[in-house]
Order: structure tokens, then C-alpha cells, then sequence
């Protein structure tokens, strides 16, 4: 399994970068190798609903299904169907007192393909930095 944890301090509110990552169904609008994005039902409340991504890179394109569970100060990705055999995602938003936030970012995921799985190993930390990076750009457009 490929897991990737990281730490990162944004000059914008910990309820701004929450409201960010929450809009799955914007994804396809910035997030790499997103080509389409939605949520497809939310459970009473609005806490809890479930949304597809398409991704797709040249001639090859997946479909992931998932559970995003929203709770005070952190988004958790549980993953449904797809072409995974694993993935989970988390995102804990703190503010800062001086201003800003400090993000935590945590992905695991495992293919069922072992070639596929062993391809994404030589991949996986430049994957993780453009999506990484793609949310801090997209922070820096809205609120910037």
C-alpha cells in the first residue's frame, strides 16, 4: 500500500480550505487528471454524501466512487468502487493564531493490478504534489 502524509500552512482560514476541499463536485475544475466530478446524494444533514471522479490520462480513463464524510475540522474519504483495491483520505484544517491554517493531509491506496500498483509506486509522489499543489492553486484563485 502507497500512503503519503503531509503537513502544510495556508495564509487562508481552516473553514476556507474545508469549504475547498468539500466541493468534490468542483474538482474537475483544477484537480490533475480530474475530468469530471459530482456528488451524487447526500444523507440527511449534508455530513455525509457520496460522489463519483473520472480521471483519466491519455487513452486510459477510471471511474472512483466514494463516501466523504465532512465533521467540524476534517474531511474523510472512504472509497467505494473503482479500480482500487484501497483508499482512504483524510484532511484535518486547524487555524492558526496568527492567521491562516495548518492542513494535514493524509492518502493511502493500493491497485488490485499489481503492475499497475507497482507503476503507480514510480509515480506516486509526483501525483501526490500536483494534487497537493493543485488544491493550494485553487485556494490561491478563490480567496487569494
Amino acid at each position: 500500500m502507497l500512503t503519503h502524509v503531509e503537513q502544510k500552512q495556508l495564509p487562508y482560514s481552516a473553514e476556507q480550505m474545508f469549504a475547498l476541499v468539500a466541493a468534490v463536485d468542483k474538482y474537475d475544475e483544477f484537480l490533475p487528471w480530474c475530468i469530471k466530478s459530482r456528488i451524487n446524494k447526500r444523507e440527511e444533514g449534508g455530513e455525509v454524501f457520496y460522489a463519483d471522479l473520472i480521471v483519466g490520462y491519455k487513452l486510459l480513463r477510471e471511474k472512483f466512487s466514494s463516501r466523504v464524510v465532512l465533521e467540524d475540522n476534517l474531511i474523510y474519504i472512504e472509497y467505494l468502487k473503482g479500480p482500487l483495491q484501497n483508499l482512504k483520505n483524510k484532511w484535518v484544517f486547524t487555524d492558526k493564531e496568527d492567521g491562516g491554517c495548518i492542513i494535514d493531509f493524509e492518502v493511502e491506496f493500493e491497485f488490485r493490478n499489481k503492475a499497475l500498483q507497482s507503476l503507480a509506486t514510480l509515480f506516486f509522489n509526483e501525483v501526490v504534489k500536483r494534487m497537493t499543489d493543485a488544491f493550494e492553486g485553487r485556494a490561491n484563485q478563490v480567496y487569494g
